[in-house]
């Protein structure tokens, strides 16, 4: 991802509704949610989810298809990895494990 791009990604995931709205959508997987299931699990009013979802589209971070009469969105995975990526790029002068994370290339390693 390109710096600009990022910048954008970051912006649309600073605000409140639309962090809860992008977790709810990562939580869905790729299959996704209707927008008024999304309103109503976040409790906004339609329009304000719509606005929310509208700039979560505008940065790449959501993904929007039509289904019969409902709209449905769905996370960006590749775009929200890209963006995990870049922030991690060079963690700790190449050295993951330094930052707490689990080596390049080696099985996730976290649990409950």
């Amino acid at each position: 991802m390109e710096k600009t791009e990022v910048i954008t990604a970051l912006a649309a995931l600073a605000h409140e509704a639309r962090l809860d709205i992008f977790r709810l959508l990562v939580q869905a997987g790729p299959e996704g949610l209707p927008a008024g299931q999304i309103a109503q699990t976040i409790g906004l009013a339609a329009p304000t989810a719509s606005f929310h979802l509208a700039q979560l589209k505008q940065a790449g971070l959501v993904l929007c298809r039509r289904e019969s009469r409902s709209l449905i969105y769905s996370a960006a995975f590749d775009r929200m990895t890209g963006l995990v990526g870049f922030l991690t790029e060079n963690c700790c002068g190449g050295n993951p494990a330094g930052c707490g994370l689990p080596p390049l290339g080696s099985p996730d390693t976290c649990h409950d």
